[in-house]
């Protein structure tokens, strides 16, 4: 597989899953990765995850894997018994509530709802996200007998529409490019790719870098600011295209770091 070649001289590389088995000078370890090191590591264990959306295939994925890795999730949904429903089907400790609930209860929150209720729903949590990192996946597209192309948002993303709407929250950007079928399924012990990971706080984006980590095999890549999100989220429209034209569930890895 040949690289292409990606911005400042890096190159990125799209891998097809095969089943089977700013620096923070008061973080603690470096750790070591494939490439060298990366930088450094963010104490994240015990970090209570609420995915908002948890009920559908990107969110419920998540959800599972962070549940697996050992960290109190709590799931949201519209409704709290779909949500019940959601977390009884995962196990491993996960739990279920109303989107407002699982906002207000968990120490740091996803959001994995479809763009179209996407602001409405920021705009109706403001206050029980304030203070919390807000960790926004969700990819502003449109389908068409062509396939998948990116949708334009006043804001600029879906990210900096969220940091728009949360003022007292730190947003960040990340997780847009994971399978959720890789995500489900229990024979992938390994999820092989890169999380791109975008913000303007850097004790934020190195908390979701760490907590990317915890899934087995996933490494967290800073990927600049938020202002550049639309770029991260745009491109979910051409991993659909690698998907459908070599039916996979491609993801990215970043190389020479």
């Amino acid at each position: 597989m040949v690289p292409r070649p990606g911005p400042e001289g890096r190159a990125i590389r799209v891998l097809r899953h095969r089943r089977g088995g700013p620096d923070d000078p008061g973080a603690s370890a470096t750790r070591p990765t494939p490439g060298g090191m990366i930088g450094p590591m963010t104490d994240v264990n015990g970090l209570s995850i609420g995915i908002l959306g948890g009920t559908g295939d990107q969110g419920k994925g998540l959800a599972r894997r962070f549940a697996l890795a050992g960290h109190p999730v709590l799931i949201g949904s519209r409704s709290a018994g779909r949500a019940r429903e959601a977390a009884e089907s995962i196990g491993h400790g996960a739990t279920g509530d109303e989107n407002a609930a699982v906002a207000a209860a968990a120490d740091l929150v996803i959001v994995a709802v479809p763009y179209e209720g996407h602001k409405a729903l920021l705009e109706s949590l403001s206050q029980e996200l304030a203070g919390k990192i807000v960790v926004d996946c969700v990819n502003p597209l449109g389908f068409d007998k062509q396939g998948a192309y990116a949708l334009a948002v006043e804001e600029g993303s879906a990210a900096q529409q969220a940091a728009a709407v949360l003022p007292d929250s730190r947003v960040v950007a990340a997780f847009h490019h994971v399978s959720a079928v890789v995500l489900m399924d229990p024979s992938v012990e390994k999820v092989d790719l890169d999380v791109l990971v975008l913000g303007d706080d850097r004790e934020a984006t190195d908390t979701v870098q760490a907590l990317a980590e915890s899934i087995p095999g996933v490494r967290g890549v800073y990927g600049g600011r938020l202002r550049n999100a639309h770029q991260v989220e745009a491109l979910t429209a051409n991993i659909i295209s690698v998907n459908r034209r070599y039916k996979a569930h491609a993801g990215l890895r970043v190389t020479d770091i």
